[in-house]
């Protein structure tokens, strides 16, 4: 534990870091910076899965979307994320997405950090997606297709670019308005980018192919004749119960990868598999522990559906941050007293005695 967190929190309370702050913050980082530093930070902490106690997200379903609760913690610090997925939000005028988040420190469950996770998750998710093909696909990778140009498509973009060397899109979203914008927001990234007429095309050539779609549906997003030898699938839509984005013969044929099985069993890919169905967990290749692509041309799955390891490292990484650069604000989230057996006395209550006063004066 950072003594020197603690004693922040005791003498000026929890760090906020707003949502417009950490804008600023990754303004200010630059986003090449925030995405590679976050990334090692995954790593650092994948390094160490044995420290972590892991659990499955608790999820609260509707027929709209998902609301989930996503904890974690190590012998000196806990986090959770609350992050929702309610695909039909942007006709609202509200993100698909939106999270929030605390890491708090274990000896004493002081609440040391709050902060937005909304940015943050598209970050980490980035982040983990690159890691993930550093370590699976080809080393010569250069050309990737992204399907599905939603919320969290540039970030994609730009963590491939600049941790996997990835120089071509080739994009394609059933909402035409969805890749325009994308290419917008990307001039200027030196990226090399052709929006497709549908997924096959965009497919077509691709070193590594990415799904992010966000429909809550068993999609077939990606069909087996659109596959390749030697591709890596990165496949990000997926993350709950109901909503896949690959067809099953395609995990048949391929290495398929996972962060955390039991979890990846209810929302991943895989959630259609028998239960004996073979995946390795990230955590192992990255340890040494198994082997990743056994040959050039076999084709790789990153079945990712986000675990909450992922999101202690990105608190981790935006709190040190924040420090660093002076930013966020402290703010009372939990009671400051002067003596801590006396919860009552903070509410500056008059005594009992001129209460009874008060009481008779009343009736009188």
């Amino acid at each position: 534990m950072n003594n020197t967190d603690l004693t922040r929190f005791k003498d000026t309370g929890t760090l906020y870091l707003s949502a417009p702050e950490a804008a600023e913050l990754v303004r200010r980082l630059g986003l090449p910076h925030c995405l590679a530093h976050m990334a090692e930070h995954i790593r650092t902490d994948f390094l160490r899965w044995a420290d972590f106690d892991k659990s499955a997200r608790t999820a609260a379903h509707s027929k709209d979307g998902v609301i989930e609760l996503m904890p974690v913690a190590d012998d000196h610090r806990y986090s959770f994320k609350y992050v929702n997925g309610h695909p039909g939000n942007t006709r609202l005028g509200l993100s698909t997405v939106m999270a929030f988040g605390v890491l708090a420190d274990v000896d004493t469950g002081a609440p040391l950090f709050l902060s937005e996770l909304t940015l943050t998750t598209a970050l980490r998710t980035a982040a983990m997606s690159a890691l993930a093909a550093q370590t699976l696909a080809r080393p010569e990778s250069r050309v990737m297709a992204l399907i599905g140009n939603g919320a969290q498509s540039e970030f994609q973009a730009l963590a491939f670019q600049h941790l996997v060397g990835i120089t071509t899109l080739r994009v394609f979203d059933v909402d035409p308005a969805a890749s325009a914008k994308l290419v917008a927001n990307l001039q200027g990234s030196g990226l090399h980018i052709t929006v497709c007429q549908n997924t096959a095309e965009a497919a077509s050539g691709a070193d590594i192919v990415t799904t992010v779609t966000a429909d809550k549906t068993m999609a077939l997003i990606l069909t087996p004749d659109m596959i390749e030898p030697g591709m890596h699938l990165n496949a990000v839509g997926g993350d709950c119960p109901g909503k896949t984005e690959l067809h099953g013969d395609i995990l048949d044929a391929a290495k398929v990868f996972v962060e955390y099985e039991p979890q990846s069993r209810v929302e991943g890919e895989i959630q259609h598999k028998p239960a004996d169905f073979a995946v390795n967990e990230l955590w192992r290749v990255l340890r040494g522990e198994r082997a990743g692509r056994d040959s050039a041309e076999q084709v790789t799955v990153f079945d990712s559906v986000g675990f909450a390891l992922e999101d202690f490292s990105a608190l981790r990484f935006m709190m040190d941050s924040a420090v660093r650069l002076g930013m966020g604000e402290r703010m009372a989230l939990i009671p400051q007293l002067s003596d801590p057996k006396n919860l009552f006395g903070s509410l500056n209550l008059v005594t009992p005695a001129a209460l009874r006063q008060q009481s008779n004066c009343i009736a009188a």
